[in-house]
């Protein structure tokens, strides 16, 4: 059985994608105004939002690190009657860092972007969905595998999104009752700006585009979960399921060995 509506036409919808200025999020704003979608695209710079083709019907600058400029956003969007129906919520940081070179101000970011601004996101425009009680609206939150469980080099950013599944869960569970759905997107690698920053080689790693394709196949059949690709993403899954004993020793396998020390 379906965990949502599945939505298979998305002509005429009102669609907000938060974060699409690259990557995933400009995809999804791409493939969206192709199939008929009144797409709002937002990001902190404008420059990347006049280039999506086809154009979208808004364009939104935003900083959703600033919990005003969201609810300045939200209130733009009621006053010009292009409150969403589907929001898709990509907006993301990655700072790559092991537990033994912690920046802490890549800490705060990650955690700000990553996590907090979702509460304050979803917090302001629960409020104005709530003006029309009852209508059909969906809230997709672009996660990642990364928050599956501990993965090195992931400190931060492995945690943020563990805690952003954490609320997808919430809120599917707390929102079907006012006829909100509430689906959650896994990615794998992507590439990206953000999988730029790696140093290591990215398993079944896919363009923005098949992640794009594969998050509206998902939608149109109504899951609660979207992840892919399926054939790294099975894994991972698997590995979730073992107990700590054993994915502790497959994890430290995994990890580069530490140079050898001389005695002075």
């Amino acid at each position: 059985m379906s965990a949502n509506p599945k939505i298979t036409d998305w002509s005429g919808r009102i669609v907000w994608v938060v974060g699409a200025s690259s990557g995933i999020g400009r995809a999804l704003a791409e493939a969206l105004s192709a199939q008929g979608a009144r797409v709002i695209a937002s990001a902190r710079r404008s420059e990347p939002l006049l280039s999506l083709k086809p154009a979208c019907a808004r364009c939104l600058t935003l900083d959703v690190g600033r919990a005003a400029d969201l609810q300045a956003a939200i209130k733009t969007l009621e006053g010009e009657h292009l409150l969403p129906d589907v929001v898709f919520w990509v907006a993301g940081v990655y700072h790559p860092m092991a537990c033994e070179a912690l920046e802490l101000d890549g800490v705060r970011e990650t955690f700000e972007i990553n996590t907090l601004a979702a509460y304050v996101g979803l917090k302001h425009m629960l409020q104005a969905w709530a003006l029309t009680p009852g209508q059909p609206r969906h809230w997709s939150w672009v996660s990642s595998v990364a928050g599956y469980r501990g993965l090195p080099q992931a400190a931060a950013y492995g945690a943020s999104k563990a805690a952003l599944t954490y609320l997808a869960e919430v809120s599917y569970l707390e929102l079907r009752s006012k006829a909100i759905a509430v689906s959650v997107v896994q990615p794998g690698f992507v590439q990206t700006r953000l999988t730029e920053k790696n140093n290591f080689t990215m398993p079944a790693i896919i363009t923005p585009e098949a992640a794009a394709s594969a998050t509206l196949r998902g939608l149109a059949r109504g899951q609660f979960e979207i992840h892919y690709p399926r054939r790294f993403t099975w894994w991972l899954k698997l590995l979730r399921l073992l107990p700590y004993r054993l994915y502790f020793q497959l994890m430290r396998s995994a990890l580069p060995n530490p140079p050898s020390q001389r005695d002075s």
